[in-house]
């Protein structure tokens, strides 16, 4: 979402809010990749849930020094629902079978999309495609990837108007009808498309 092409999609007023939500799934995101060790990576993990009811509850008590957590401070301030985000992370860390990595991965893209003001339809297959790229086996990416590149595509009206939404969902099924390949001009085109007609 920090695309610079997907943010010019997203309200003046709300582009703070979003850029460090998306700041946050980032970090989430990194850390189930470096995670070699689940234990260390659930420990990692109930730090930021730490720090989402934090954040919710105490903000001002949040430690210093940390620039996502100031970044958040600054617009998600008193507001709750981040610590689902993590929640979803880590079922996605502990994940044993293709039914459990599917849940945990539709519902990372379900939790992140709802809080950038989307609905559940349309986070379906960002989701699928998020969680491609974080397992280890290429056998479950490959499942993963085939689940998000059979989905149909939701109706632009499933995004509630959110143009920057639309603009995510239609990327990442480019990228999985294209195998997990990318195409940069083609996706630039796409969201160039989307960005300026909405569709």
């Amino acid at each position: 979402m920090r695309d610079p092409r997907v943010m010019v999609a997203v309200p003046h007023p709300r582009r703070a809010a979003i850029a460090a939500l998306w700041a946050l799934a980032a970090r989430l995101t990194k850390l189930l990749i470096d995670a070699r060790e689940p234990l260390i990576g659930q420990i990692k993990l109930a730090w930021w849930r730490d720090m989402m009811a934090m954040l919710a509850n105490d903000p001002a008590a949040l430690p210093k020094g940390e620039p996502l957590l100031a970044e958040l401070q600054t617009s998600w301030a008193g507001q709750g629902g981040l610590a689902a985000l993590v929640d979803a992370a880590e079922a996605m860390l502990l994940a044993e079978s293709d039914a459990e990595r599917h849940t945990a991965a539709e519902s990372f893209g379900t939790h992140l999309f709802a809080l950038s003001g989307g609905t559940e339809a349309g986070a379906r297959r960002w989701g699928l495609l998020w969680g491609a790229g974080i397992v280890e086996a290429e056998t479950d990416a490959r499942r993963l990837l085939d689940e998000a590149k059979n989905c149909a595509a939701p109706a632009p009206r499933h995004f509630g108007g959110n143009r920057a939404l639309l603009m995510l969902d239609r990327w990442a099924g480019s990228i999985a009808r294209h195998d997990g390949k990318r195409d940069l001009r083609g996706e630039g085109l796409l969201l160039l498309r989307i960005g300026l007609f909405g569709r």
